[in-house]
């Protein structure tokens, strides 16, 4: 605890040192945060006031939406307000609030997936106990256990990082608090608590994303059952579901299933799950989505009038 008060704030280099490239950047992060929160808040809004989307897979999409909002804001808007700052820093207090409140939701938003794989299994595999199955209650239940699996991964990625000894440099070669490059500050042998980083970090990962592949591999071949309509649907329902898992998980999987390290292209995959890909979830459902698409089009004709 000592050594640690010699660090009472971090320097974050950012994504570029050239101030014409920090403009340009500035210029389109701020569009893409503008564009994902209006897209996902949007869903939360429809979802909420239109009485046709009141299935479980519509209540999960819109608790998706509202993490994908919260997840970005953790990042986006220091990032974009850093890139006009001469001087980049960022608080002790602050980077840990930020370690945690992202690993709680990017948590949260993983098991979450998992439970929408479990809402479609169900619906395509078992479609005659769907509602018996995926009532009301299950669906919070679900939900809660979502929260509370982020949550505690969260709390162990922060016990980890207030442990580590900060004495001194306080650069972060990042443009966010993450694990691997606090590591790379400490004044301690990080070995054993790189391994577990990567256990549980990258661990994860893998097992829920093989899980995922698996699952839906087993609707697909139930798909054979169904009728050409119901086929249809149900591919367009689950190819949007596994391009959002595939977005999310291949670059986590890079990040973190490796010895613990920082290479340069882990500023472009940061940016990719904590800033792209929140924006790429709405239009991946929406666009894919008539009943989705219908819902937002009287709500926006009802807003009109």
């Amino acid at each position: 605890m000592e050594q640690r008060t010699n660090v009472t704030e971090f320097v974050l280099l950012g994504l570029t040192q050239s101030l014409q490239g920090q403009k340009v950047l500035f210029v389109v992060f701020l569009f893409i945060y503008i564009l994902t929160m209006v897209g996902n808040l949007l869903i939360v809004v429809t979802v909420m006031v239109s009485p046709t989307l009141d299935a479980p897979m519509y209540f999960f999409l819109g608790y998706l939406s509202f993490m994908d909002a919260v997840y970005s804001t953790t990042v986006t808007p220091n990032m974009i307000i850093d890139l006009v700052h001469e001087k980049k820093t960022i608080s002790f207090q602050a980077c840990m609030s930020q370690l945690f409140i992202g690993h709680l939701f990017g948590g949260a938003e993983i098991l979450l997936l998992v439970v929408m794989a479990y809402d479609r299994y169900v619906a395509i595999c078992k479609p005659l106990h769907y509602l018996m199955i995926m009532h009301q209650r299950v669906c919070i239940l679900l939900l809660l256990l979502a929260w509370v699996g982020g949550f505690l991964h969260a709390v162990v990625q922060l016990l980890f990082a207030l442990n580590l000894p900060f004495c001194g440099p306080n650069v972060i070669d990042h443009f966010i608090c993450d694990m691997y490059p606090l590591l790379r500050l400490a004044c301690t042998d990080t070995y054993f608590i790189g391994l577990t980083v990567v256990a549980n970090n990258g661990g994860i990962c893998v097992v829920i994303f093989v899980l995922l592949l698996i699952s839906y591999g087993v609707i697909l071949h139930s798909l054979k059952n169904l009728s050409q309509e119901g086929k249809r649907k149900a591919l367009s329902t689950c190819g949007s579901h596994i391009t959002v898992v595939v977005l999310f998980f291949v670059p986590c999987i890079f990040m973190y299933v490796r010895p613990p390290s920082t290479l340069p292209i882990d500023k472009s995959l940061t940016v990719f799950y904590t800033i792209i890909t929140p924006m790429l979830n709405p239009l991946i459902y929406t666009l894919r989505n008539g009943e989705m698409k219908s819902a937002m089009k009287k709500l926006w004709s009802r807003k009109r009038k």
